[in-house]
């Protein structure tokens, strides 16, 4: 149940942002086994004018920060940080250079889900500890 977390500069077109989104989501996929239905995804808009970027850093600089359960092994983490990176160079085209992701990754008690209850309590339909 990963929850993701997306900032770009604002003017990008919608074919742009779903291309990220889509990206992200294949990535979490393919990388970490989750479901294809397990989609929590939040893009944020800022205009340029509200970041202090690096000078060899373009206007395409996207931030993904993935709170995910705690588990995965450092070889699933750099899995998934290479797919973001090449499904977001291959569309929309934001080079590697231009993505900063980072993992949070809060204690299983420390969700709550389904109801209300711990994410420690409950038995979920793919495996965590990839």
């Amino acid at each position: 149940m990963p929850l993701v977390r997306i900032e770009i500069c604002q003017g990008k077109s919608a074919e742009y942002k779903k291309a990220i989104l889509d990206g992200v989501h294949q990535a979490l996929v393919s990388s970490l086994g989750i479901p294809d239905t397990d989609r929590f995804q939040r893009l944020y808009e800022l205009p340029l004018s509200n970041y202090e970027l690096p000078p060899d850093r373009s206007d395409d600089v996207t931030i993904i920060e993935i709170t995910i359960f705690k588990g995965r092994t450092s070889k699933t983490k750099k899995a998934l940080y290479q797919a973001i990176v090449e499904n977001l160079n291959e569309n929309p085209g934001i080079t590697g250079y231009d993505v900063l992701i980072i993992l949070l990754e809060p204690p299983l008690e420390n969700w709550g889900v389904r109801g209300g209850k711990p994410a420690s309590e409950i038995d979920f339909d793919f495996k965590i500890d990839v």
